[in-house]
């Protein structure tokens, strides 16, 4: 086995270009919908779903797609086809590969991301990464047919249709208090020891938490934002303790795990409003308004939480 560049792979090009705010939403069991994928690290780079349009002609199927900025080296397979927004670049193999083939690739070019950040992208040496020229001796034994039909259970067996045709805005403010967190420096945490209390930060991975430590400044059962950059949202179920740049948003209703999994999706929907030079600031927050199942011109938390429910691995959270 060797390195390439993978280019000697893939044709590389750069995807469609779309904005999700000049986009409908819908649901992914609505007629016509389509796979909106966006600089995430997440859900597969999936941000939402989207209708197809008629003038525009969707990334192929069977690809690789790779973040050339935001959460830069982001790659997933995509089974589907799908649109994509700002800075994602479509991996198309040369020669015909399997799915996990392709699964192994897309891994191989996330794990190269320790060298690029939000300032260094990856748009001009994305050709140049070196890969190996055939998948490794440990991917060829898993069983990919076994690993998808896996289910994990969940708590509600019924199938809920989200309709966001019948949603209302909300402005976040009527819904949350918005302040910020105590700063506690990672010097005075290292003296108290590690602990059982989240390290919350403004990265936008691992819900935020990058240490666990035996002090804690911040009640349980809200949700922070990063104001840093570009206001990951995240759930914390436990007291914790924070790095600057950590805002709360401190639930006028009661809230629980299920419905706080639901708002978060939404909330991190907003992501692309932001960056650098327009941080996700507490006045910002304040005017935010985020659409959401009503109910007597009400948040409709029962519908939410029942949807949180019915999803596959909830009975893990």
């Amino acid at each position: 086995m060797k390195l390439i560049p993978i280019n000697k792979l893939f044709d590389i090009r750069y995807g469609t270009n779309l904005e999700l705010v000049n986009l409908e939403q819908c649901t992914k069991i609505d007629l016509n919908s389509i796979n909106f994928i966006s600089r995430t690290e997440y859900n597969n780079g999936i941000s939402a779903f989207v209708f197809k349009l008629n003038d525009v002609v969707p990334n192929p199927s069977r690809t690789i797609s790779v973040a050339g900025g935001g959460s830069v080296l982001s790659s997933f397979y995509q089974k589907e086809i799908y649109y994509s927004g700002r800075d994602i670049y479509i991996l198309i193999p040369k020669e015909k590969m399997t799915e996990l083939e392709m699964l192994f690739y897309a891994f191989c070019l996330t794990k190269n991301k320790y060298k690029y950040s939000y300032g260094r992208q990856v748009n001009k040496t994305l050709k140049d990464i070196l890969v190996p020229d055939k998948i490794s001796d440990e991917y060829k034994n898993i069983d990919l047919k076994k690993i998808n039909t896996l289910k994990k259970e969940k708590i509600l067996n019924k199938i809920i249709d989200l309709n966001i045709k019948d949603w209302k805005f909300f402005t976040l403010n009527n819904l949350f208090k918005i302040t910020g967190s105590k700063t506690t420096p990672l010097s005075e945490l290292e003296e108290y020891g590690i602990g059982k209390y989240p390290f919350v930060t403004t990265q936008a991975t691992n819900n935020g938490v990058a240490g666990f430590y035996n002090f804690y400044t911040e009640e349980e059962n809200i949700l922070t934002i990063d104001s840093a950059v570009l206001g990951y949202c995240s759930y914390q179920p436990e007291k914790f303790s924070a790095s600057d740049h950590v805002e709360k948003l401190m639930p006028k209703f009661n809230m629980n795990k299920y419905i706080a999994m639901f708002l978060i999706t939404i909330l991190n929907l907003e992501q692309y409003r932001y960056n650098y030079g327009r941080k996700c600031s507490q006045d910002r927050m304040e005017q935010i308004k985020i659409k959401l199942p009503s109910k007597n011109n009400e948040p409709d938390w029962q519908f939410m939480e029942n949807y949180i429910k019915s999803l596959s691995f909830s009975a893990t959270l």
